[in-house]
C-alpha cells in the first residue's frame, strides 16, 4: 500500500513538472514578463534627488546591479544633488525645454510606454513605409485641436528633430531650383536661428550657398528676380519670439516655414498656418528634445519626394521606437484637445516673464523684446507672448559685447552675432528646468543690483 502511494505521488509530480516545461516552452503567453522592466522603471522613478535631479533606468552604474544613480541638476552636486554649488555659472545658453519636465511626471501612467525586446526589429512597418500611420493620424488631429497649421491636402514627413528635416527641405528645394548652374541662396531674417547658417556652410553643398539677411537681400541689385531663393521663415523668431512672414517673393523665391515655437505655450495662436512647406518639432511641443523627433507638412508631392529620399537614404527614417514614444506622448497630449500641457506649460512661462520683466524693470542698463499682444484662437483671448527666450539688448554704448558682458557675470547666454545681430544683443533662455531660471533670477539680480551701486558711486 505505502509503495502504491509512493508511485502515484511521483506520477503526479512528474506530470506537474512534465506540464511545467512544457508551459514554459509552449507558445502559451506567460503574461509576468514585464515585471522586471516595471521594477526597474518604478525604481528610478523613486529616487527624489531632493527634487535637484533625476534618475534614469539607463543612468551609469545599474548594469551592475545598482540603484540608479541620481543625475543633478546644473549648480546641484552630492549623491542626492543635496548640495547647491556656490558662484556656479548660469546655463541659459541651452534651449533644453525642461519646463515641462513637472507636467509629464504628473502624467507617470498614461505616457508611459513599455518596449519588448522585439519590438519592431523590422527596417520598415507592414504597409512597407517608415512612417507609423497611427502617429502620421494623431499629429493631423493635433494641428486640428490647436489650430496652428492645416493639414489637408497635406503630406506628412518624419525626421530625427526639425534640424534633420531643415536640411532634407533646403536639399528638396536646392534641387527643384537647380536650372540654373548657380547655387540657389539661402537666406533668413536678422535675427535668426543660426543653424540654417550653419548646416548650409557645414554641408558646402554646389546647389547651395547661405546668403545672410533676406532684408538686406531685397534691397540690394543682388535681387534680380532671376537668382533662385529659398528664404527660411521662423515664426515664432528663435530668439525674439516675434511672429514673422516672409520678405521675399517671386517665382524665383521657394519658402520654408519653421514653426517650432507655435504652441499656446510660447505664442497667441492667431490663425493656422497654411503654407506649402511647414516644419513643426517634438522638442518644443511636449518637451522631448532628447527623443529627437520633428515632422513636416508638404504641399507638393515633387518637394515631398525628395525629403523622403534625403531622409531614407540619411537614416532610413525615423527610429520605430521613437516613433512608438511619441505616439504614446502625442495621444496623452490630444486625449483632452491639449488643454492640460498647454495651460501648464503657458502658465509656467507666464509667470517666468512677469518675474522676468520685474527685474528688468529696476534696469536702465538692459532692455527686452517688446511684443504687442494679439488674440489666441485656442484660449479665446487676447494674451501676451511668453517667448522660450529672452532677447536682451544692453543700452550704453560702452557695453559693445552684451555676450560678454553676462558672461564676466556669471551668466551663460548666447551671443547676439550667432544670430546675425549685433553683439549689443544676447539670447537668454527661459524655458529650462525650475531650479535654472530660479538661478539665472539670482544672478540677473546681483548684476542689475550693481548696476544701482555704480550709479551711487559716481
Amino acid at each position: 500500500m505505502e509503495r502504491k502511494l509512493l508511485l502515484t505521488v511521483s506520477i503526479i509530480l512528474n506530470l506537474v513538472f512534465t506540464f511545467h516545461i512544457f508551459y514554459r516552452n509552449s507558445t502559451t503567453w506567460n503574461p509576468t514578463w514585464t515585471s522586471r522592466a516595471t521594477m526597474e522603471a518604478e525604481d528610478a522613478a523613486s529616487v527624489s534627488c531632493s527634487g535637484h535631479g533625476r534618475a534614469y533606468v539607463d543612468g551609469i552604474g545599474v548594469l551592475g546591479g545598482k540603484q540608479p544613480p541620481c543625475e543633478c541638476n546644473n549648480c546641484y552636486t552630492g549623491n542626492d544633488c543635496s548640495i547647491l554649488l556656490s558662484d556656479c555659472p548660469v546655463d541659459a545658453n541651452s534651449g533644453d525645454p525642461l519646463f515641462l519636465e513637472p507636467f509629464w511626471m504628473r502624467q507617470a501612467e498614461s505616457s508611459a510606454a513599455l518596449v519588448s525586446g522585439w519590438h519592431r526589429m523590422s527596417y520598415i512597418y507592414q504597409d512597407g513605409t517608415y512612417v507609423s500611420e497611427p502617429l502620421e493620424t494623431v499629429i493631423r488631429k493635433l494641428h486640428s485641436v490647436v489650430g496652428n497649421a492645416v493639414t489637408d491636402n497635406r503630406f506628412v514627413i518624419f525626421g530625427s528633430g526639425s534640424t534633420q528635416l531643415l536640411a532634407a527641405a533646403v536639399h528638396a528645394l536646392s534641387l527643384t531650383n537647380s536650372s540654373s548652374s548657380l547655387p540657389a541662396r539661402l537666406l533668413a531674417s536678422v535675427p535668426y536661428y543660426s543653424m540654417y547658417k550653419e548646416q548650409a556652410e557645414f554641408f558646402d553643398s554646389l546647389h547651395l550657398k547661405f546668403e545672410g539677411d533676406a532684408s538686406a537681400w531685397k534691397n540690394s541689385d543682388r535681387n534680380d528676380n532671376t537668382t533662385q531663393v529659398i528664404e527660411v521663415v521662423t515664426s515664432p523668431n528663435n530668439p525674439d519670439g516675434k511672429l514673422k512672414r516672409a520678405v521675399l517673393e517671386g517665382p524665383n523665391v521657394k519658402t520654408i516655414h519653421d514653426y517650432a515655437y507655435y504652441w499656446p505655450h510660447f505664442s497667441p495662436i492667431t490663425v493656422p498656418a497654411d503654407e506649402d512647406l511647414s516644419l513643426f518639432s517634438l522638442s518644443k511641443t511636449t518637451g522631448h528634445a532628447g527623443s529627437r523627433f520633428g515632422w513636416g507638412l508638404v504641399k507638393d508631392k515633387t518637394v515631398y519626394e525628395k525629403m523622403k529620399r534625403y531622409i531614407t537614404l540619411s537614416s532610413m527614417g525615423v527610429s520605430r521606437t521613437t516613433q512608438f514614444h511619441v505616439l504614446q506622448l502625442l495621444n496623452v497630449v490630444v486625449r483632452d484637445g491639449g488643454d492640460s500641457i498647454f495651460h501648464f506649460g503657458h502658465e509656467t512661462l507666464k509667470k517666468r516673464w512677469e518675474i522676468l520683466n520685474e527685474v528688468f524693470s529696476m534696469s536702465t542698463r538692459f532692455s527686452l523684446q517688446k511684443i504687442k499682444p494679439e488674440y489666441c484662437n485656442y484660449f479665446k483671448n487676447v494674451r501676451d507672448f511668453t517667448p522660450a527666450y529672452a532677447w536682451v539688448k544692453c543700452e550704453r554704448p560702452e557695453d559693445t559685447n552684451c555676450y560678454e558682458i553676462f558672461r564676466a557675470a556669471k551668466i551663460a547666454g548666447r551671443d547676439g552675432k550667432l544670430f546675425g545681430s549685433e553683439e549689443s544683443f544676447v539670447r537668454l533662455s527661459l524655458i529650462r528646468s525650475q531650479d535654472d531660471f530660479d538661478h539665472l533670477i539670482d544672478m540677473l539680480k546681483k548684476l542689475i543690483f550693481q548696476e544701482g551701486v555704480e550709479a551711487h558711486s559716481i
